[in-house]
């Protein structure tokens, strides 16, 4: 059992745990064990001493972001069932062979709710879904024998893999993150889209960034230019350059990251739309980079970042709840450049509400940071 692991991972006491399934049990209607007996449970399952009932592993997935075979410490690459005898393989493969267009346009819209859904609710209520939506589209993908078969649920898997690692990143998993976008890019590269395989390069550069990495992160994003290279859509080419800004400011390269914001502002499309249309994964527009511009200029101490900063925040989509709360960090950054400690307070308390509503410790560690510098 993990859960200690898990429960560290948030900074979290065990009772604070107790009062968190409180919480959630009240929230939800569910019925749980008094405080008491709660505490004795949780001691009980970190010392394995107790087996993790479904109701308390539902609970504990849903606060914690982990998924039952982390907590319970499992090896991913032994879960599931084995295929036995030939009988079985061939039933498997005659499944997969009636996977048509309508069936992977079906789960195109289940990867679009899941991403739908996190923007509001966040990564952490998520991960039964997210992790039994991978885990049909990598059956499928097993036993799919010709390529007309396999490239439409390569690409599927690789934007629902691209999604998934972004909500384990969020929810503290950095290394389910790392693993989810290497399967993104495994399954780009049997799809032969140089557009996927870019944009999860660029994605999992910011697991190396939140490690300490910003220069390594550099070169990852670079690369990813190099292998999209004319496949890229104006709309990817700018926000790759947006993250190479972002991680030139995490290491502290100003000159560098100026010029990719430049790059990035003149490979936008214009117009409001945010949507790629070649990869719907991607939102971008010119809201979006202007606070991107300004989380960039902030991490610089440029006084400018302020008033960037605002302007995203006056237009900003209210759907985009985990966003906001990286953006009011952002503020936060901005006001600490001025020593406006009590403005800064205010963004970092609904910084942290917001981080708290969608689960976000990405955002919540951020906020612990800045609140250090006050």
């Amino acid at each position: 059992m993990r859960l200690r692991e898990a429960r560290h991972a948030k900074h979290w006491s065990q009772a604070r745990l107790v009062r968190e399934i409180e919480e959630h049990a009240r929230r939800h209607g569910l019925d749980v064990a008094a405080k008491s007996s709660l505490h004795v449970y949780v001691s009980e399952w970190e010392n394995g001493r107790r087996p993790l009932s479904p109701k308390y592993a539902a609970i504990l997935r849903a606060l914690l972001g982990w998924t039952d075979a982390e907590l319970r410490g499992e090896d991913a690459s032994s879960a599931g069932t084995l295929v036995d005898g030939y009988e079985e393989l061939l039933q498997r493969i005659e499944s997969a062979r009636t996977v048509g267009s309508s069936i992977v346009q079906t789960v195109t819209q289940q990867t679009e709710l899941l991403r739908t859904m996190d923007r509001q609710v966040g990564a952490a209520a998520l991960v039964d879904q997210v992790h039994a939506h991978l885990g049909h589209l990598q059956e499928a993908l097993a036993f799919a024998v010709l390529p007309d078969a396999r490239r439409p649920l390569a690409l599927a898997l690789a934007e629902a893999a691209s999604m998934a690692a972004w909500q384990a990143l969020d929810v503290g998993a950095a290394d389910r993150a790392w693993r989810h976008y290497e399967l993104a890019k495994s399954a780009a590269r049997e799809a032969e889209s140089s557009l996927h395989l870019a944009h999860a390069m660029g994605e999992q550069a910011y697991v190396l960034a939140d490690a300490g990495k910003p220069d390594l992160a550099a070169q990852l994003i670079a690369e990813a230019q190099r292998v999209g290279g004319r496949a890229l859509s104006p709309r990817l080419g700018s926000w790759l350059h947006a993250a190479q800004a972002e991680v030139y400011a995490l290491a502290g390269m100003p000159d560098e990251c100026r010029k990719a914001l430049d790059r990035a502002s003149a490979a936008l499309p214009a117009g409001p739309q945010d949507r790629d249309a070649d990869l719907r994964s991607v939102f971008l527009n010119e809201v979006h980079l202007t606070r991107w511009r300004g989380h960039s200029l902030a991490l610089l101490g440029d006084e400018g970042a302020m008033a960037e900063l605002q302007a995203a925040l006056d237009a900003m989509d209210g759907t985009f709840i985990r966003a906001q709360a990286g953006l009011r960090c952002g503020l936060a950054q901005a006001h600490l450049v001025r020593r406006e400690l009590d403005q800064a307070r205010i963004q970092l308390r609904q910084a942290r509400s917001l981080a708290t509503q969608t689960g976000s410790i990405r955002h919540r560690q951020r906020v612990e940071r800045l609140m250090q510098r006050m």
